[in-house]
């Protein structure tokens, strides 16, 4: 997901629920009548042959036989039971994946230390607005993103690619990171130290800091010895509501969209880097840990 091309599953979903959709009507309003039709006619063929038959001849069993004949009649091809009878299973994937919750998986550890690599996460599709899949229309307006959510959505530059970050500036705000701080609208962010964070992979420990955002507490990894110029900066949408000084940079967030950034602030590539993040782009809220193969007791909610 973050950083990493993903297959428009959305539009392979919605082609099969229109595949699934179509064998199902044709099965249900064509194929099924026109297979009761014949059940109907071979059984009425089977009670004639019967009647016409010596009593030595006829079936030990004529009610089985009788049975075994319309069953045989009303047998779903296996082309059909391939596609209509998945279409019930179909549709509630489909609506669930688009409407309500969507599975994602955390490849990098542009979040660490509030999400891992290997962290499979739920995002919560309509606590910012219901969109149509596939084209990310909206459709109904149910919120927006808050300072402090972790906010999944569209990268900006390749749409293909989903990313997840921290929201942390909202339209009309003046955001900067300089020196290593984070200001909104002129206040600096309380950042207070939380002990050490333990990398195993690395096997190494990074300070952390407790950070505020709105009324959310979270964790971040920096390092605030490091020089905090940000380098490599290409043009992006609205690049020039942002000042790129030696110490960092500060921006204005036009409206209609987002600045976000990743909790591990060394190590994300993020708004500091490729700009703003357009309303547009949104998928959704990520809310919770479903699985960790590699750490269970990860499973819960975060912030």
């Amino acid at each position: 997901m973050n950083e990493s091309t993903s297959v428009n599953f959305a539009l392979i979903l919605l082609l099969l629920l229109a595949v699934t959709l179509a064998a199902w009507l044709a099965e249900r309003f064509v194929f099924l009548p026109g297979r009761r039709r014949e059940a109907e006619s071979r059984a009425s063929e089977f009670d004639r042959t019967q009647a016409s038959l010596p009593a030595h001849q006829r079936a030990s069993d004529p009610a089985a036989a009788r049975h075994a004949v319309v069953e045989s009649a009303l047998r779903q091809p296996w082309w059909l039971e391939y596609t209509a009878g998945l279409f019930p299973v179909i549709a509630v994937v489909f609506v669930l994946r688009s409407f309500v919750v969507e599975p994602f998986k955390i490849p990098s550890g542009s979040m660490i230390p509030t999400l891992l690599v290997g962290d499979l996460i739920l995002v919560n599709k309509y606590s910012y607005g219901v969109r149509l899949p596939v084209a990310h229309t909206k459709v109904f307006d149910v919120g927006s993103p808050q300072r402090g959510d972790v906010m999944v959505f569209r990268f900006p530059r390749d749409p293909s690619m989903d990313y997840i970050k921290r929201v942390v500036a909202l339209p009309g705000d003046t955001v900067s990171y300089l020196d290593k701080r984070l200001r909104i609208n002129d206040r600096e962010v309380p950042l207070q130290p939380a002990g050490e964070y333990y990398d195993a992979e690395r096997l190494s420990y990074s300070t952390q800091y407790s950070e505020k955002l709105g009324t959310l507490d979270h964790k971040i990894l920096t390092e605030l010895e490091k020089p905090s110029f940000i380098s490599a900066v290409d043009a992006f949408p609205h690049r020039d509501r942002c000042e790129y000084l030696s110490n960092g940079v500060r921006c204005v967030v036009p409206p209609g969209h987002f600045f976000v950034m990743g909790d591990n602030r060394e190590n994300s590539l993020d708004s500091r880097y490729w700009g703003f993040v357009p309303e547009r782009n949104i998928v959704g809220k990520a809310f919770f840990i479903w699985m960790n193969f590699g750490d269970i007791k990860r499973i819960g909610r975060f912030h």
